[in-house]
């Protein structure tokens, strides 16, 4: 199922958090949590500033802040609790059907989040912001496989035998001969079965080690 880093303009919506956050275009919110409730989006916040009482004086004074209120403060940040009406981007995950993940960052307006979904939910989620003049990009979009999905049914029956004989031990507990008189086959076609298996183990590592590092 694909996972997709997406990064949009929340301050293009009637987002207040958004918009507290384009005052202080230098300085990072994290988003830690996220709820529609009946009396709309709670949230929680960490902002890493020092300017503590500007921040929270912005909050007063933001349209459409509903309520906050400061759950802890130090030298270095402020945490706090909101609420405020449902915008355009949180009412289109809702009805697209996808689930942002935490922590999300959030800086001059504009909120980075992950979400793993089906291709179908993630397009119509997109195609929501487009239609709402939201502008957005796409940082990264990754496959992950189970490993029912990445193996064929024999090669993951292969490895699991093998990894569960100790073929993969160092010293090995088992002999590539053991481990197809179990299958009933010869070395040579046991070998090829493992060799398979472990290129597309291989493969989906390494590119899951280089979508990490391009984010």
């Amino acid at each position: 199922m694909p996972t997709v880093r997406l990064r949009f303009n929340a301050a293009a919506s009637a987002d207040p958090l958004a918009h507290v956050s384009a005052e202080f275009p230098n300085t990072p919110f994290t988003v830690l949590a996220s709820h529609l409730t009946d009396d709309g989006l709670l949230g929680l916040v960490e902002i890493a500033t020092k300017n503590q009482t500007k921040i929270v004086r912005q909050f007063d004074d933001v349209p459409k802040m509903d309520s906050h209120e400061v759950v802890y403060t130090d030298e270095r940040m402020v945490l706090i609790q909101y609420q405020f009406p449902e915008a355009e981007p949180y009412r289109a995950l809702r009805a697209t059907g996808n689930i942002p993940q935490f922590p999300a960052r959030m800086q001059d307006g504009w909120l980075s989040t992950e979400m793993t979904a089906s291709h179908e939910r993630l397009a119509a989620y997109t195609d929501r912001l487009a239609a709402a003049n939201i502008p957005f990009t796409i940082q990264s979009l990754s496959q992950s496989h189970s490993p029912e999905e990445l193996l064929t049914e024999r090669q993951w029956e292969f490895i699991t035998e093998a990894v569960e004989r100790g073929y993969y031990d160092s010293p090995r507990r088992c002999t590539l001969t053991e481990l197809a008189n179990t299958f009933a086959v010869n070395s040579s076609a046991a070998s090829g079965v493992l060799h398979r298996a472990e290129g597309r183990i291989i493969k989906e590592f390494v590119k899951s080690v280089q979508n990490r590092s391009e984010t």
